[in-house]
């Protein structure tokens, strides 16, 4: 059996960390959550060689051990947790060859805990553009450690870096500096009282407390009780702590390290002057959008009509193939059709995450953070909330776990609250869906589409909507808050393909797989209740024979009226027509109201429910689009999908909850039923209001 190591990846963010991970991992690599908290934990194996493989764990961002953030408090607390099963063998520490100073304040911290920790200094393919040199040999031997220099664009040298890994046994674990200097005389005490434990972890388990509260360790029994000094002294100890080790840094650095400024060549001045100009700024982020959403409908509608037809004909193939029965009408009618709903869409939603990836990898998406804050902080929030608002749009659950990140509670909340109106990808087939049966494959000036255009529009309704509630909470919330915005810029580079490629195939996994099994056991339920039904559904073919009694209708015509007579008075047919009288104002039958309550599930349900429903008794080869062109409106004798549904349609969905694993997580981050009860009440009404006024006013 191959000696397995551990491994914790750790970093400053902007560090390129995430692909250092995929670099040693590729895509042999899983992501979960930490037992008992929403953090995603993401972790792989790379191949050592000698019978030796590493199990990496790629810990969040963090720009020291002083933990402020949700986020930061999962690196200390595995850190400092020995009888954790992820413990880490040896640490590897990333960092950016253009911020050594900043990064390694992390580095010794690590170093001091008695971890063997590794220096990977990344991006090195810079270094030559940038005119920075490394005495690495002196460097070593300052910080008492082994150095790998890499690049993560070229792939070099991560052969060292995994032969470091294998011999980490052989790295110094001795502290880069005293912890006494910083109080001599608490530090004798906390000696005297703790003989046995390592001073700077009992340290940092003292300072951990007074920032987040008493946590239970077994090895550490009494520390809290430990704090004779003041909260006050202590937080000045920590200060006087970060200026001891940036003494020792810049005096390591000053030896080591030698950058040559007049042969330098950067850019990076000259596009922030731009991209984040408080006029061009937003022009350039408006085009970039644009550009995103056209080539969303544009070049996804090839491999969307491929897919469309192909279930369609496996569909009629099993109809015509497997024998007739109970079994094969479920694969044809049902599961099928069902799974096409949500399948079709793979292309347009692995556009979305390309965009997106490209976006993050370039640097770009800190500059549009930089940029919003403008806007943000006259509704209440800060730029640090334009990032959860912004990652909403792949979905709400990470999104919603992501404002850890902000400290202030009330800032936090409000972006909790406001974060669902975002338009996620679970919305993505809905739009696509709806605007391709209502709205005119036309183009503005020959250039632009008006379906792309639609759909851009849908994406600012959503953020409009989310900063409009943040708004008029900010107002409502009476909780005092303070809060300052604080973010990186990091260096403008090339998106890694590989990087992108891994975070579109994880992405676009993640969204089938999780709306894949929500779909099947849905279609499952709806195929059972719409096949089935009591005493008329079973004389469904009598009843309708002797009403069509003397009509001259051919056998296919006749066919048709059955099937639609049993599929209304089936199971699912009488819970429709229950709920059509709410619903029919909106301009919706009962069949978008059965889609719409099962697509509480999740949003992206709702187009799977209908391809469901209106295959259940069809034989003929039609693909899902045309099914739903196809329905008529039984009282107004037009399409169902007309321009009035349509968009009410559209709004209703723009500002609709619709996501039981979103409620589920708000209830998790906010520790309380009452404010996603409180999300669910307004959100659903607003919907409701809107598409009632909508349809009502275009009707």
């Amino acid at each position: 059996m191959a000696q397995q190591i551990n491994v914790a990846l750790v970093g400053n963010p902007n560090t390129g960390k995430t692909s250092v991970f995929n670099r040693l991992t590729g895509l042999n690599q899983k992501v979960g959550n930490y037992p008992g908290i929403t953090v995603e934990k993401k972790e792989g194996l790379s191949k050592l060689g000698r019978g030796k493989k590493a199990h990496i764990l790629d810990l969040p961002g963090t720009y020291s051990l002083n933990a402020s953030s949700v986020d930061e408090n999962v690196v200390i607390e595995l850190l400092l947790n020995k009888n954790d099963k992820d413990f880490p063998d040896v640490a590897i520490v990333v960092c950016d060859v253009e911020n050594l100073k900043r990064n390694l304040l992390l580095f010794t911290q690590i170093k001091d805990l008695g971890i063997p920790a590794i220096l990977a200094i990344n991006m090195s393919d810079r270094m030559q553009r940038k005119a920075i040199s490394i005495d690495i040999p002196a460097m070593e031997a300052r910080l008492e450690t082994k150095i790998a220099l890499i690049s993560s664009r070229k792939n070099e040298g991560f052969e060292y870096l995994k032969e470091l890994i294998s011999n980490y046994k052989n790295i110094s674990t001795k502290a880069c500096m005293d912890a006494t200097v910083i109080a001599p005389e608490y530090f004798e005490r906390l000696k005297r009282t703790f003989p046995n434990q390592e001073l700077y972890k009992l340290w940092l388990v003292i300072t951990h407390d007074v920032n987040f509260g008493k946590l239970d360790r077994n090895e550490f029994k009494g520390v809290g009780s430990f704090q004779i000094e003041s909260t006050g002294t202590l937080k000045r100890l920590q200060q006087k702590e970060t200026i001891k080790r940036y003494q020792f840094i810049n005096e390591t650095l000053k030896e080591t390290l030698f950058i040559d400024t007049a042969n330098a060549k950067d850019l990076r001045s000259r596009f922030d002057r731009v991209l984040t100009h408080k006029v061009w700024g937003y022009v350039i982020f408006f085009g970039i959008l644009l550009l995103m959403f056209q080539a969303i409908f544009d070049w996804s509608s090839y491999p969307m009509d491929f897919i469309d037809t192909t279930f369609a004909s496996l569909s009629e193939w099993m109809m015509h193939t497997l024998p007739p029965g109970d079994f094969t009408n479920l694969l044809a009618e049902g599961i099928v059709p069902g799974l096409g709903g949500i399948i079709i869409f793979i292309p347009q939603i692995a556009f979305l995450f390309l965009f997106i990836s490209v976006l993050e990898e370039s640097g770009y998406m800190s500059r549009v953070v930089f940029l919003m804050d403008r806007i943000m902080r006259k509704f209440g929030l800060s730029g640090k909330s334009v990032v959860p608002l912004v990652s909403g749009t792949a979905c709400a659950i990470p999104a919603i776990m992501a404002t850890r990140n902000i400290e202030n509670w009330k800032e936090r909340l409000i972006t909790i609250l406001v974060t669902p109106f975002t338009t996620c990808s679970a919305r993505l087939p809905v739009y696509l869906i709806i605007i391709s049966l209502v709205i005119p494959e036309e183009r503005i000036m020959g250039i632009f589409s008006l379906q792309g255009l639609t759909l851009m529009f849908l994406y600012f309704l959503g953020f409009a909507s989310a900063i409009v509630s943040a708004y008029l909470l900010d107002k409502v919330l009476k909780i005092r808050n303070r809060s300052f915005f604080v973010i990186e810029m990091p260096n403008y580079k090339v998106p890694m393909p590989k990087n992108v490629v891994i975070t579109v195939v994880e992405k676009t996994k993640s969204f089938v797989l999780g709306a894949g099994k929500i779909i099947l056991a849905i279609s499952v339920i709806l195929w059972v209740l719409a096949s089935y039904g009591p005493s008329n559904f079973k004389k469904a073919e009598s009843l309708v024979m002797e009403a069509n009694k003397g009509n001259d209708i051919s056998q296919k015509e006749l066919e048709a009226k059955i099937a639609s007579f049993k599929l209304e008075h089936s199971y699912i047919g009488i819970i429709g027509k229950g709920l059509e009288p709410a619903v029919a104002p909106l301009g919706y039958d009962w069949k978008i109201g059965i889609a719409i309550v099962s697509s509480f599930a999740a949003r992206e349900v709702f187009v799977g429910t209908l391809a469901t429903i209106y295959s259940v008794g069809s034989e003929e080869k039609e693909t899902i689009r045309n099914r739903m062109a196809a329905e008529i409106n039984p009282i107004l004798g037009a399409p169902q999908f007309n321009f009035a549904s349509g968009v009410s349609l559209l709004l209703f969905y723009a500002f609709a909850m619709q996501c039981m694993s979103t409620l589920a997580v708000v209830r998790k981050e906010t520790n309380s039923w009452k404010w996603p009860l409180w999300q669910l009440f307004f959100m659903s009404s607003l919907a409701y209001i809107v598409a009632l006024g909508t349809y009502q006013i275009l009707n």
